[in-house]
This record gives structure tokens, C-alpha cells and sequence, in this order.
């Protein structure tokens, strides 16, 4: 039996597909998958270490922040730091970016934007979590401080996003833009091995995520959609049924396996939709759109946002193109 492909060899062997393919991708991949590696242990003794439970302090976005969020964040930071091919970082946990000032980050390309634990509130209560990255090329000049634009790029900017799903095994799934391909943990080994390649949406779905106890708060279009989904229709082959979690990554991950549709519209507790752009609708976009999917904010594409502060928030529609285009369709004004 053939030996299964490790995420590594995988990255050397695509690497032309990379439109810079110099090194830099290898070696931000694997910063990644050793953080992603490390969190994981810190995920799964969790319950033994007395990491679980909330924090005093907020983040920027004035949440109670998780114990793991904390450590997730500093794992990212240190070891995405320590190899050299990041100019700065942003983090969903911090209010500013931060920039690397030593001499081996003055000539880096890259910037990275990072989630470090989405949907930590589900920590406590052992449901699947993740991490979202997104990785552009810097626009300011190489060899200078970074700046606040580097981050500000819209996601058809974005040359490589992943992310991780720590749940019942641990996986890796990133793209280049050409394709999705997943790789999973063996924790005996050490090593993340190819389980999920060229990763597709199907042409049809029948799950619907969506929180719908801020369903009065939710624009007239989207009950609607909603109420569609639950309809009998054989022909097309509804109703649909209901997966929630409250962790994105889990939802958008069984969604692309499945087949289905995640929303988080805009409502009067968050006008803005919850999400954000640059940490979790930009790199999620990336993924689905690679993956045969679409993504929307119902009026327009996500990736095409022009964003303009680093914590901005937007309505989000995630899945199947066909499911994405009826929920647009409900929502256009009459």
C-alpha cells in the first residue's frame, strides 16, 4: 500500500501552481501547521491543565476572551515570528497589527491576518474549534516599516488561506487558488498526511446553518430563505435540515463535505453582520470559491469588499452557488 502524501512533500510538489513560488509558502505553511500542532495539544488537555474558562480581559471587539484564545494567539504570533517570512501580523485578538522589526523581517513579502481559536466559546463544552488565516504580499516597499494598507487589501488580493479544525481529528485545509486540498494530523506520527484532496462542494445540499434565535432581528429576505429551506419539495429535495454550532470553521467545513448554506445576515444586535471581514469572510471565501462554492454579503461578492478598518464586519452567505443565489435572490428589494 502507498505510502499517503504529507502536507509538506505536497507544498514542494505544487509549489509551481504558487504564482511566487520561491520558498516562502513552505516555510509559512509549516509555521502554521507547527502552531496549528501546538494549539491542538493545548486543545486536547485542556480539561487537565486548567486552561478552560473565560479571561477578565476583552478583545478588541469587546468579548470575553477564553483562556485558549490567549494562548492560541501567542502560539501564532511566536512561531509565525520566528521563521522570518512575515513583514507583520494581524490577529482578530489585537487592536493593531504587529509589526516585526528585527533585520530578517525587513526584506519579508508577506503579511498574515489570523483567528486564532474561532468559536472558543465551545471550548468549555468540548465542540469542534478552528483556526482562519489569511496570507497577501505586502503593498508597501520592500525593505520599509509595514503599514496599515498591507492588511487593507481586498480578498481577491489573498494568495494563500486556510484553516484548522480541531475536532475529532485534527485537519489542515488551504488553498492557493488552485483548489482545496485537506490534510489530517496523525498525532502518532507527527505529521499532517493528504485525506481530502481537491475538495468540492456538491452540486446540491440540504443543510442550512444559521442562528435562528436572532431570527427577529433578521432582514425580511433572509426569513424568507429560511422559510423556503423548510418547505416540502421533493423535486428539490427539501426541507432542508438545521446544523448549527456556533464555530464557523466547523459549520463551513461539514458544509463543503455535505453540501449546504451558512448564513450570518445582518441584524438590529449586530447591523453590521458579526464576522469579520478580513479574519474570517475573506480567507472562508477564498476556500469556498476554490472549492465550487460562492460566497456573499446578498448584495455582492465578499472577496471584492474594498475593507477599510482592520476589525470591519460584514453580513455573511457561505456555500453551495445555487443555495448562495436563491438566498440572494430572496433578498433583493422588492
Amino acid at each position: 500500500m502507498q505510502r499517503p502524501i504529507t502536507l509538506g512533500e505536497f507544498i514542494v510538489e505544487n509549489q509551481k501552481d504558487f504564482q511566487y513560488a520561491k520558498g516562502e509558502l513552505t516555510a509559512l505553511l509549516s509555521s502554521i501547521k507547527l502552531a496549528g500542532k501546538m494549539v491542538n495539544e493545548k486543545i486536547n488537555k485542556a480539561g487537565l491543565a486548567a486552561i478552560l474558562g473565560k479571561m477578565d480581559s476583552q478583545n478588541v471587539q469587546g468579548e470575553t476572551q477564553a483562556r485558549l484564545d490567549i494562548i492560541a494567539n501567542d502560539i501564532f504570533i511566536s512561531t509565525l515570528k520566528n521563521r522570518g517570512e512575515i513583514c507583520a501580523l494581524a490577529s482578530e485578538e489585537l487592536e493593531e497589527y504587529v509589526a516585526f522589526d528585527e533585520e530578517i523581517h525587513r526584506n519579508a513579502k508577506y503579511v498574515i491576518l489570523i483567528d486564532p481559536l474561532d468559536g472558543s466559546s465551545n471550548i468549555d463544552v468540548d465542540i469542534t474549534v478552528g483556526t482562519i488565516f489569511s496570507i497577501y504580499r505586502r503593498v508597501s516597499k520592500i525593505g520599509e516599516p509595514p503599514v496599515k494598507e498591507d492588511f487593507l487589501q481586498p480578498g481577491i488580493k489573498q494568495v494563500a488561506a486556510g484553516y484548522l479544525i480541531y475536532g475529532t481529528s485534527t485537519i489542515l485545509v488551504y488553498t492557493t487558488g488552485n483548489g482545496v486540498n485537506g490534510f489530517t494530523f496523525d498525532p502518532g506520527v507527527g505529521s499532517f498526511f493528504l485525506s481530502h484532496p481537491q475538495i468540492r462542494f456538491p452540486e446540491k445540499g440540504r443543510i442550512y446553518s444559521v442562528n435562528e434565535g436572532n431570527y427577529i432581528h433578521f432582514p425580511e429576505g433572509v426569513k424568507k430563505f429560511i422559510k423556503w429551506t423548510q418547505e416540502f419539495d421533493e423535486n428539490d429535495d427539501r426541507p432542508f435540515t438545521s446544523r448549527y454550532t456556533g464555530s464557523l470553521v466547523a459549520d463551513i467545513h461539514r458544509n463543503m463535505l455535505m453540501g449546504g448554506i451558512y448564513l450570518y445576515p445582518q441584524g438590529t444586535t449586530a447591523p453590521n453582520g458579526k464576522l469579520r471581514l478580513l479574519y474570517e469572510c475573506n480567507p472562508i471565501a477564498f476556500i469556498t470559491e476554490q472549492a465550487g462554492g460562492k460566497c456573499s454579503d446578498g448584495n455582492q461578492r465578499i472577496m471584492e469588499i474594498v475593507p477599510r478598518e482592520l476589525h470591519e464586519r460584514a453580513p455573511f452567505i457561505c456555500g453551495n452557488s445555487y443555495l448562495v443565489e436563491k438566498a440572494e435572490k430572496f433578498m433583493e428589494p422588492c
